[in-house]
């Protein structure tokens, strides 16, 4: 990519966003507004690399790209930053964690990555006058099987994990008792939440990624569910549960 063709995007979105003759719906954006669309664009850019379409993926890059022009185009507008300041701050913070690469040390790899993140992290809680927590920097909008996947490993960091599989399969009995005897909705909700925090603690303890393994499972169950429907055409509304049962078992085979 050259600079002429990141100019240009800028550009575009610059011509996009002005107030007078800009488009009506880019110019009344808002980081708020927007961010949906940037986490929609990201899963996109997944999908794409799951299904091995490399024409999609190019495409679906240029879309996520495009958040990134919109969202510091806005903060350009506001006075605090710009797509060039992106550009640099994520070149410092490449060539400061690889240290090892473009430092000269002798000493790298990933455990070195995880020190210097957990001393920025460090940082910037001083920069605030503020205890800094372990958690830190686990971001509010990550989908929530993630984010308890990376919470857990915050956490597991400080010694605060089961030592096996064992303790993680034995809470997952635990929570399950609880969601049976809960006696609400709101109690049940919360049992429930605590009983999928446990599952990803399980996976995580299994080195199973729960994000992608459920992925999985949708995908799954989207094809065979597809095929259910195939088989039957237009009367699979209308069979009983014991009629698309036969059908699911049929797409389970095939």
């Amino acid at each position: 990519m050259t600079s002429p063709n990141i100019e240009r995007l800028v550009a575009i979105m610059a011509r996009l966003r002005d107030p007078k003759t800009g488009c009506e719906w880019d110019t009344v954006q808002t980081f708020e507004t927007i961010a949906p669309y940037t986490i929609e664009e990201a899963y996109e850019v997944a999908d794409a690399i799951e299904r091995g379409d490399l024409a999609e993926l190019k495409d679906e890059l240029g879309d996520l790209l495009l958040q990134v022009v919109f969202h510091s185009r806005m903060a350009e507008e506001a006075g605090h930053f710009a797509l060039a300041d992106v550009i640099t701050a994520i070149s410092d913070k490449m060539e400061r964690r690889h240290p090892h690469i473009f430092r000269g040390q002798a000493e790298g790899g990933h455990h070195l990555w995880e020190q210097i993140k957990a001393a920025e992290r460090s940082a910037k809680g001083h920069e605030s006058a503020r205890a800094v927590s372990a958690l830190e920097g686990v971001a509010l909008g990550l989908p929530a099987l993630l984010r308890a996947e990376k919470l857990q490993k915050r956490a597991a960091r400080t010694g605060f994990d089961w030592p096996d599989a064992t303790g993680a399969r034995a809470k997952i009995d635990e929570e399950l008792a609880e969601v049976e005897a809960a006696a609400t909705h709101e109690e049940r909700e919360e049992e429930i939440g605590d009983l999928l925090f446990a599952m990803v603690n399980w996976a995580r303890k299994q080195g199973v990624d729960p994000e992608a393994a459920l992925r999985g499972a949708n995908a799954k169950f989207e094809r065979r569910f597809r095929a259910m429907e195939a088989e039957a055409g237009e009367a699979f509304a209308g069979l009983d549960l014991d009629g698309k049962e036969a059908l699911w078992v049929k797409a389970k085979r095939g």
